[in-house]
């Protein structure tokens, strides 16, 4: 797979306690969700203390569509989705999620949003032991790994989650369902989001990013902590986020934040708060602080539709330059990084976003962009600009130069690809037939997000200042990690 664009990464809508149709509900929210992965959705019920899995490839609109009858009768306890977006072979439905196992009489269902950075390890562990693996997703180590603690501890499944947690490293953000109730967990650093919302009605909802509550008519009420295990009954409304064999209310002692901050720059979906902080309201402070960075003398400020439009408009509106569009999007044009042969994403690139001579035609343009990974599209954008009629091409970007790979939940390609690890502005200025150039200082981008400080922040594709220590190379692992 030949990355252009960073990769979304999942996720994750649940609800337990809702006297209503959860599953509605819960496909719903995963719509909101639809731009973290859209190579496959599923969604795990539990009806009448028995629990339901329906999951496809495809969009949650095609998951949706031939969902069975028997997922909406009888009295429905919780649901939970998930959307997925995989990498390196894992394609196939066995790995799209919610997983479903049967585990020492006990139905057990899990998904998951992040990457595992030790999953090859303890996979290679667990596999010395006798356990055969059904997918190929470092989601299924988890459930080897409750499972070899469940006897010992008496079939408590809380304490099996913990000693299984305590043995993973890297990002990840959890949805546990038993018939009894589901587990919102959190990775210790707190890398990937995860929120709390409830019902005035009854119920809760927990999902990756807050806009899928508004869509459920459901009220925020917290992030989910780094570190903390939250249970959530099926038939009660009190949440238990109880004291654990650490003596805290948190499954593990929290070394400190590594949150990611390209969730601001690029995931996350304006409308939603993210780590406590407004999506929306960052991005364009990104635009604003990148404007007094790197003002520049320009007829028109115009965004690459869609991820850069609010750091566009924050730009124009600091600078008092006419915002307008310079491209126009087709909609019904899938990813453009999916395609291996360079030519043909050239192509798809041309199909995605078409330029308008009429707004472009002899004018001096800054066209903002929230990143810039291997510059293959952005030079064909730049291209067409020109073709276009445009009088100057200035590109501004609102985040750092990408110079590291990722190994906590962004499917960046191999590092010697990053064309920031390889030249430097001005001469991926020169690549990409750019009049100027300029990225955002990582002060700059940290000083965007008010709600923690900004050493919460895992910044490590921009620095290499890793929070954990990347995977050891495991060559068995190196072929099915398909990133959550």
């Amino acid at each position: 797979m030949q990355l252009n664009r960073p990769g979304e990464y999942c996720g994750l809508c649940g609800i337990s306690g809702f006297r209503g149709n959860s599953v509605a509900l819960v496909s719903e929210g995963l719509l909101a969700l639809q731009h973290r992965g859209q190579e496959a959705a599923g969604v795990l019920v539990c009806s009448d203390s028995k629990m339901k899995l329906h999951k496809r490839k495809g969009t949650v609109s095609e998951a949706m569509s031939d969902i069975p009858p028997d997922f909406v009768t009888g009295r429905i306890e919780a649901a939970m989705g998930h959307v997925r977006y995989g990498t390196y072979g894992g394609e196939g439905l066995e790995n799209a999620q919610p997983l479903m196992v049967s585990m020492a009489g006990f139905q057990i269902g899990i998904a998951h949003n992040g990457t595992l950075s030790n999953a090859g390890l303890l996979r290679e562990e667990l596999q010395c032991q006798g356990a055969i693996f059904m997918t190929n997703t470092d989601t299924e180590v988890v459930l080897h790994l409750m499972s070899r603690h469940l006897e010992k501890t008496g079939f408590n499944i809380p304490e099996a989650l913990e000693i299984a947690l305590n043995r993973l490293q890297g990002a990840y953000c959890f949805l546990i369902m038993t018939p009894d109730g589901f587990y919102a967990v959190r990775d210790p650093l707190g890398f990937r989001p995860l929120n709390l919302g409830r019902f005035e009605e009854g119920g809760w909802i927990v999902a990756s990013e807050t806009l899928a509550f508004d869509v459920c008519g459901a009220e925020y009420v917290r992030e989910i902590d780094a570190g903390e295990i939250l249970y959530i009954p099926h038939d009660t409304f009190v949440l238990k986020s109880g004291r654990f064999s650490n003596g805290s209310n948190l499954f593990s002692n929290r070394p400190g934040l590594a949150q990611c901050i390209f969730e601001h720059v690029y995931f996350g979906r304006p409308g939603s708060r993210i780590f406590g902080d407004s999506v929306y309201t960052t991005r364009l402070a990104l635009g604003r602080q990148l404007a007094r960075e790197y003002p520049v003398k320009c007829d028109m400020v115009a965004p690459v539709p869609d991820s850069g439009m609010f750091a566009a408009i924050g730009f124009a509106r600091e600078l008092g330059l006419p915002f307008d569009m310079c491209f126009t999007r087709n909609h019904y044009v899938g990813r453009t990084f999916i395609n291996p042969a360079s030519a043909k994403r050239a192509t798809m690139v041309m199909r995605k976003l078409q330029p308008i001579p009429e707004s472009v035609k002899g004018k001096r343009l800054c066209v903002v962009e929230d990143s810039i990974v291997r510059g293959t599209t952005s030079r064909a954008r730049i291209r067409a600009l020109r073709e276009a009629g445009a009088a100057e091409v200035h590109m501004r970007v609102s985040c750092p130069p990408h110079k590291f790979g990722c190994y906590f939940g962004i499917d960046f390609p191999e590092q010697s690809k990053l064309i920031a690890r390889n030249f430097s502005v001005e001469e991926i200025a020169d690549q990409l037939e750019l009049d100027s150039l300029g990225y955002l200082s990582k002060e700059g981008m940290l000083s965007c997000v008010q709600a923690h400080n900004p050493c919460d922040y895992c910044t490590a594709c921009f620095d290499g200042e890793y929070p954990v220590k990347p995977p050891e190379p495991v060559a068995e692992y190196e072929v099915y990690n398909n990133h959550n």
